[in-house]
């Protein structure tokens, strides 16, 4: 079976002279460069490694600061500028599903209690979790991202959830 891979980050800009580069999460994810995370650059250049393994990362006001193996040097760094990381799927956090909004956008999600719900239609980033806004015919509901709301995001079909008593305007279950 042949490996799947997501697009994971962006690389902003180079930093330093030792190599580093600063990394952005994309597509509404959470930041996924981790040390030891073999990433793949594209579009790929066309002499040089195509992937690389990440040494170090740290935490920094505008992204991920990032080393990658074999990457020694400022011109590099700059020559990763612009490009995007893939990681392999295995690579990445099982609950990774959960906060990749483009994946997200329509899914249908239903509650253990009250039935569908409607569709998600947007994806908040918070500092604590994320919070789905879903469509349907309880009107606009905000559902929590969280272990204890959200019970299963399968590849396919309905989201299900259990809402706390409340949150959904007219559904109260007794």
């Amino acid at each position: 079976m042949r490996d799947r891979y997501r697009v994971i980050a962006r690389v902003e800009k180079s930093h330093g002279r030792t190599g580093e580069v600063v990394t952005v999460a994309v597509h509404g994810l959470p930041p996924l460069v981790r040390e030891g995370l073999e990433v793949f650059v594209v579009p790929p250049r066309l002499k040089g490694p195509r992937s690389y393994v990440v040494t170090h990362v740290s935490e920094g006001a505008r992204g991920q600061l990032v080393s990658l193996s074999g990457v020694t040097g400022i011109n590099e760094a700059d020559g990763l500028r612009g490009r995007y990381f893939l990681a392999r799927e295995k690579d990445l956090p099982d609950d990774v599903a959960l906060h990749d909004a483009e994946a997200l956008f329509g899914r249908e999600v239903t509650d253990e209690c009250l039935g569908f719900l409607g569709t998600i239609e947007e994806v908040m980033v918070g500092p604590a979790n994320d919070v789905w806004v879903i469509e349907g015919p309880f009107g606009e509901v905000l559902v929590p991202v969280v272990e204890d709301v959200v019970l299963e995001v399968p590849d396919t079909g309905a989201i299900r959830v259990c809402v706390p008593s409340g949150l959904v305007d007219g559904g109260d279950v007794q």
